[in-house]
């Protein structure tokens, strides 16, 4: 990074008297062009992209047919296999909180990257050597023809050692990416700050770009046996990805890491505890850091609010805390810190009702997947595998991500007089919306494919194409609600916890997964009474998972009432420097649903 894109461009002004202010203003203009020029932009987060789908695609070349390779490779039943890919999965997701925390409190965005992606990388390596010397024996098996020779304990150990470690490089490399790419994008700069918002949008679109390839490609040779092309393929992916990220080191925009946040936010809980019985202050009163540093190194003050009064008392000084030679800051908080701690109680509500449209997210690679499976997919001699129908659903991404951004977003601005077009939660509200409408799809097509059953059969004459609705559907809802989450939480959260707000997007996915499994287990306890098959049996053909669908679309709507209630009590964070020189305050700025 160069010397002039840290230095404080003040400083190369002299203080001379009889300077014009205007001279001085333009030649601090300037020098902030000149600076933003020589790092950050849109290269650097066009190299973040590219990095995102390469690594998304080596990730997916694993993950997309581990069930298959359970079962036919490591000989596994279909309910164990099921367990094992929800656990590996759920960890993937818990591993971004893990990433985001160390990238926020010690190692900083970039270096967290790097590690993650090695690590990523190891374990792409592990699985392609482990599947080439000790599991695919013999040759060419595990299409579905050939069975394989029953794996030995070391092959079985080195495979789970190998997809652990792909889940916890992909799983700490993922929010961290996110939040590193944004950075290459001054909030402060209005023109950055839409080019910051357009981020997201691509970088979804990255993420599902290398999905499909995962989902066409690398699918169709390792569901032909070719397990060990496959991850090989996966591995070069990721090492092509690793490359990319590290050629723009050089031009890139770095955000140093704030410290550990846990304690800070424990140090406001346990002074406001301390000083409960204190009598409140007026706003004047309470604690904060003279001039404009702020308490945690590197970040902007963030201005008070009205809301959790009690923690205020965190900030007020006694008389006990003026005869301290040195602050206790077990007793008494800065405005900045206390803040800190407002802002994660206030974006909670809104990512607990993010969990149920995780929930109808999770149902397409298993209960779709499973519709799909007993219906008709024959296309002449062609039989199509039901997974691969999440292609339409990826695709739809694609395209819908492109059509928000230069149709939606122009139009929308112009309505609401919003750059941006719709604001994050209201996107995250339309994404819930079109989210409820694909369960409907799902449980009429499912409907239909019962009315269709071939009698001793368990498969239907529906043909599985009527599945394309539910599947594009869910594509739209994605761009809408997981675009919108990134962007909302890594704006709205301060500048010690960015990484940390851009994962709870993930948090959210790996709690839909458990969520979604203690539903169908609940469901199954309840519709199996008095020897009923229930709505989910081992033949659907005498099950309604039509019934399950409604019932989470029934879910759904709960949720996006008290979706509506809590976006329109949340109050945006006030930025000190957002306010400076007559800028908006964020609350003012972000609208509700």
């Amino acid at each position: 990074m160069s010397q002039m894109a840290t230095m404080d461009t003040t400083q190369v002004i002299p203080k001379t008297n009889g300077v014009n202010k205007d001279l001085k203003q333009r030649v601090v203009n300037k020098l902030k062009v000149f600076r933003s020029k020589k790092t950050g932009g849109w290269y650097s987060a066009f190299l973040c992209l590219v990095n995102q789908g390469l690594v998304t695609l080596s990730f997916f070349g694993v993950g997309v047919n581990l069930v298959l390779f359970l079962t036919r490779v490591l000989g596994q039943d279909n309910a164990t296999a099921a367990n094992n890919v929800s656990q590996w999965t759920g960890t993937v997701y818990l591993c971004s909180l893990l990433g985001a925390f160390i990238s926020d409190s010690y190692w900083g965005r970039f270096l967290t990257c790097a590690i993650f992606q090695l690590i990523l990388l190891m374990g792409l390596v592990l699985i392609s050597l482990t599947s080439w010397l000790f599991l695919i024996k013999p040759y060419g098996c595990g299409d579905g023809i050939l069975d394989c020779i029953p794996p030995s304990p070391i092959g079985t150990a080195l495979f789970y050692l190998a997809i652990y470690l792909v889940a916890l490089g992909y799983g700490g490399h993922q929010p961290t990416i996110a939040t590193f790419g944004s950075d290459q994008f001054d909030e402060e700069n209005p023109k950055e700050k839409i080019s910051r918002a357009a981020y997201f949008g691509y970088f979804y679109f990255a993420l599902n770009a290398g999905s499909l390839i995962s989902n066409t490609i690398l699918v169709y040779y390792e569901d032909g046996g070719k397990w060990t092309l496959g991850f090989w393929a996966s591995t070069a992916a990721g090492l092509l990805g690793l490359f990319v990220f590290l050629v723009g080191t050089p031009g890139y925009r770095y955000v140093k890491s704030f410290g550990n946040p846990l304690p800070r936010v424990a140090q406001v809980f346990v002074a406001a505890f301390r000083k409960w019985g204190v009598p409140n202050v007026d706003e004047g009163e309470l604690y904060e850091l003279n001039g404009s540093e702020s308490s945690i190194k590197g970040t902007r003050k963030i201005l008070h609010s009205n809301d959790f009064k009690k923690l205020d008392k965190a900030a007020i000084v006694t008389e006990e805390d003026r005869q301290r030679p040195v602050i206790n800051p077990w007793r008494l908080c800065t405005i900045t810190q206390v803040e800190e701690a407002k802002c994660i109680i206030r974006m909670c509500p809104i990512w607990l009702c993010t969990i149920m449209y995780s929930v109808i997210f999770t149902q397409m690679a298993s209960l779709f997947v499973e519709q799909g499976a007993v219906m008709d997919a024959t296309i002449g001699k062609f039989r199509l595998p039901a997974a691969s129908m999440s292609a339409f659903d990826i695709c739809s991404v694609l395209t819908c991500t492109f059509l928000y951004r230069f149709m939606v977003v122009p139009l929308a601005g112009k309505i609401s007089g919003n750059p941006r077009g719709l604001t994050e939660l209201q996107r995250m509200g339309v994404g819930l919306i079109i989210g409820m409408l694909s369960m409907v799809a799902a449980g009429v097509t499912e409907i239909f494919r019962l009315r269709r059953v071939i009698p001793g059969h368990e498969t239907s004459s529906l043909s599985i194409f009527w599945q394309i609705p539910q599947y594009m559907l869910v594509g739209a809802s994605e761009v809408f609600m997981y675009v919108g989450q990134l962007e909302f939480f890594n704006g709205q959260a301060p500048d010690g916890i960015k990484s940390l707000g851009s994962s709870l997007c993930m948090a959210s996915m790996s709690l839909g997964n458990y969520v979604s499994s203690l539903l169908v287990n609940m469901v199954m306890h309840i519709t199996t009474r008095g020897a009923r098959h229930g709505w989910i049996p081992e033949n659907l053909n005498n099950g309604h998972i039509d019934r399950f669908y409604f019932l989470l679309f029934g879910l759904a709507l709960v949720d996006l009432v008290a979706f509506v209630f809590f976006a329109k009590w949340y109050k945006g964070i006030n930025l000190e420097d957002s306010t400076k020189g007559g800028g908006e305050k964020e609350s003012q700025v972000l609208e509700k649903v």
